[in-house]
């Protein structure tokens, strides 16, 4: 499809027998052996070109989530000490890029390589929010028509619907998010999917305020919850925008602000827990949710009590929900 849809042809897959990037076998049946650059180019995506600061901002943390598929794809399975030779902000969505790489591997050897599981031995004591979202785009390159794989991990393993629906709508544009969100209804794991293609339209938009109220006012009501939590995970862990910003986008949310807020305390708990906290996280903490990283926290480690063993559905939307209660009472 051409970039005027917001789509790019993907790259070549790896099938069984062909040799991977190193010159040996490559153990699963299809993975793609590296990603190219040209991916995170908003111009070939069809994304916003009129915000240049914004896009500059958010195409290096694409190219980072490359980076760490490729990094993944050449030290596997050793894969942090080369994700550490990164910018320290950047580190994330490279273990991010690395769960996808990790997540194809599963995916193609119908769980047997244990790769997601190794990747968070290795690095999911800082990056598990990261490395579960990166999963779920294990299938966006290859487009295959199968389901979300999720990891064994209690509560977050359904971050990677999360990942999942941040792949589609990165590859596939506005076109289909608004297909997304027409389709959501009240299935509980459509609803989880709108929250990662509400964190792909911060970048479609190049974190415009006007163009995502648009572009949310224009989908069924009840998807909009889910596409503005994404949106406000994507204000703090992406970030990129002005304080003013901020606080239009924070008016625009109107009766969804409450969601808008969960997305950002899911991402400054993200970032917590790496240990870096970017400006930006804070700015977002601040004009949004009124409050800082560090509470931020806390609001989601209390809400998630007495849900952080589960591993059905109900857990993690009722994690959300609680979040939103914590913060209103504020």
């Amino acid at each position: 499809m051409s970039a005027h849809h917001g789509s790019v042809d993907p790259p070549r897959v790896q099938r069984a027998g062909d040799a991977a990037a190193d010159g040996n076998p490559s153990p699963a049946r299809r993975v793609a052996p590296r990603l190219p650059m040209g991916l995170a180019d908003f111009g070939r995506r069809g994304f916003r070109l009129d915000r240049p600061d914004v896009r500059a901002h958010l195409e290096r943390h694409a190219r980072s989530f490359l980076t760490g598929y490729n990094l993944a794809a050449a030290h596997w399975p050793r894969v942090r000490a080369a994700v550490e030779r990164l910018a320290a902000e950047e580190r994330g969505f490279a273990h991010e890029g690395a769960g996808m790489y990790a997540g194809q591997r599963d995916a193609f050897t119908g769980g047997r390589s244990r790769a997601v599981a190794r990747l968070l031995e290795e690095s999911g004591q800082d990056y598990p929010h990261l490395i579960e979202v990166g999963a779920g785009w294990a299938l966006a390159v290859t487009r295959l028509p199968f389901p979300v794989r999720l990891t064994g991990t209690p509560l977050l393993r359904w971050l990677a619907l999360d990942g999942a629906g941040f792949a589609e709508v990165f590859f596939g544009g506005r076109r289909v998010l608004r297909r997304r969100a027409e389709r959501a209804g009240t299935d509980p794991r459509r609803i989880a999917r709108l929250g990662g293609a509400g964190r792909a339209l911060w970048f479609v938009t190049a974190g415009d305020p006007d163009d995502i109220r648009t572009t949310i006012d224009e989908v069924p009501a009840t998807a909009r919850p889910g596409l503005w939590s994404g949106v406000g995970l994507a204000t703090a862990y992406a970030g990129g925008v002005p304080a003013t910003d901020l606080d239009t986008l924070r008016s625009h949310a109107r009766e969804h602000v409450g969601h808008l807020v969960q997305g950002v305390v899911f991402a400054a708990t993200a970032r917590a827990r790496s240990g870096i906290v970017p400006e930006h996280t804070r700015l977002a903490c601040d004009r949004i949710a009124g409050t800082t990283p560090d509470t931020a926290t806390g609001w989601a480690d209390r809400a998630a009590a007495e849900l952080a063993d589960r591993t059905d559905i109900a857990a993690y939307l009722t994690w959300k929900q609680r979040v939103r209660v914590l913060a209103g009472q504020r």
